[in-house]
Parts: structure tokens; sequence; C-alpha cells
């Protein structure tokens, strides 16, 4: 089925295929993935495990022999793979259309005192800027999340204000303290665990990202608000 947005498809392994929109980082585009995933899982196909979302892309994953024993169920002489194909494209032009979007906002406390936020007085040099003038603008968008990687929880979000945007550190620390908040070029994350980084970190929040059944709080098409806190008020939520 044709579509007029453009797209390559490709297999990433014996059971998956990809559906890449192309082009840089864009709100835009980020739309366009989520509709399709949200086409695809209301049209759902035996046989398929995983449907993952990331920037400009969408990933596939499914069992072979129950996509192909289906096709023979259904006299279908089609390859898998082009079963697949078919399925993922048959719904572009669905998710062009007008899909109801449930926004899901989620709201992070954070403090940006420098003994938290190390990097926060950095950037704000970077820009002329004073401290308080970089919270603000951080604290003043509504972030999409784009897709989680990096570590488990980790979510990839954006867009940040071009007057903060801030590139990565050259050389990564090589431990990050779990609930870091940083900067990253056009991107904003939260460091869920002890890790290795390279982000600008410019403050901390106390609330946890993964809880005791391995939920993530935040997924893919979730948007997040950030609310400066104090010090104290920091050190209070922090589990003891």
């Amino acid at each position: 089925m044709s579509t007029m947005l453009p797209f390559q498809l490709y297999p990433i392994a014996d059971q998956a295929v990809t559906l890449d929109f192309g082009g840089p980082i864009s709100e835009e585009t980020n739309d366009r993935v989520h509709r399709l995933v949200a086409s695809l899982q209301q049209n759902m196909l035996p046989g398929i495990t995983d449907i993952i979302p990331a920037y400009n892309s969408v990933t596939v994953v499914y069992d072979y022999m129950t996509v192909y024993q289906e096709q023979l169920k259904n006299e279908n002489i089609l390859p898998v793979y082009l079963c697949i194909e078919n399925w993922i494209q048959n719904h572009l032009n669905d998710s062009s259309s007008n899909i109801e979007e449930v926004r899901k906002e989620i709201i992070i406390p954070v403090c940006y005192d420098k003994s938290v936020g190390i990097d926060i007085e950095f950037v704000a040099k970077q820009h002329n800027l004073s401290i308080q003038q970089v919270i603000e603008l951080h604290t003043a968008k509504t972030y999409r999340v784009f897709m989680n990687g990096f570590l488990p929880g980790f979510a990839y979000m954006g867009i940040v204000d071009p007057a903060i945007q801030t590139p990565r550190h050259d050389i990564p620390r090589p431990l990050v303290t779990a609930g870091s908040v940083g900067i990253a070029g056009v991107q904003t994350g939260i460091y869920p665990c002890n890790s290795p980084g390279g982000w600008q970190i410019i403050g901390k929040t106390p609330i946890s990202l993964i809880d005791e059944n391995e939920n993530l709080l935040l997924t893919p098409g979730s948007f997040v608000k950030f609310e400066s806190i104090s010090l104290l008020s920091f050190e209070k939520l922090m589990k003891p």
C-alpha cells in the first residue's frame, strides 16, 4: 500500500524488521512513530512478540514459526518476512489518521542546587546565563520521551531549549549517581541507576524511575515536566 511518508524497511535480524522514517530527531517524526505503533497495536498480527519505538523508527519482533503457521492456515504463500513488511506498510496510512492520543504527563521534582547539579554552573557560563535562568529554561518546557535506551529506564527526552543545549563531556565520568538529571545537546535525561556517563548534570531527582516490580516510570510517548525543588525538600524526599 502506498504512503506519502518517506521510509525504509529492512531486516535487522532473522526475526525482526525495522521501519525507519529517517532524518534528525524531531517531534513531528516521533509523532509518526507513535501513531504507527498505536495502529500496529490495535491491529496485532499473530506471532508479533514486540513493537519497539525509537526516535525515527519502529522495530517489529516476531516469532517465525507462529507467523508461518498462520500463513499456512490462511493459505497465504507469501514468505514470512514479506508478510511482516506488508502488515507494517498496510498500517502506515492508518498511522497518519487521527488515532486518539492519550497524553501521559509526569511531573518530576528536581533539585538544581550546585551540590547535586554538578555541571549547572558550567552550563550557565557556556551560555552567558545565570543558574536561575538555566533552571527556568529547563523547567519551562514539557518534554517528550522519544525512546528508552543506554540503561534500563533511561528515557531520552527532548527537545531542550536552544539557549541551554550543551554537548556531552568529551570524557565521560566513571560514575554518575542515580537520579542525576542531565543535558546532552537537544536532549535531557535522568540516570535511573549509578553508571558511567557523559551528560551535563544540572540537577537530581529524589524519585525512582524503576519500581520494585521493575516497571518503568518513563516510557516512549510519555511527557515529562520538571519541577524545581529546594535542597531541603530534596533531602526530605530521598528514601532512607
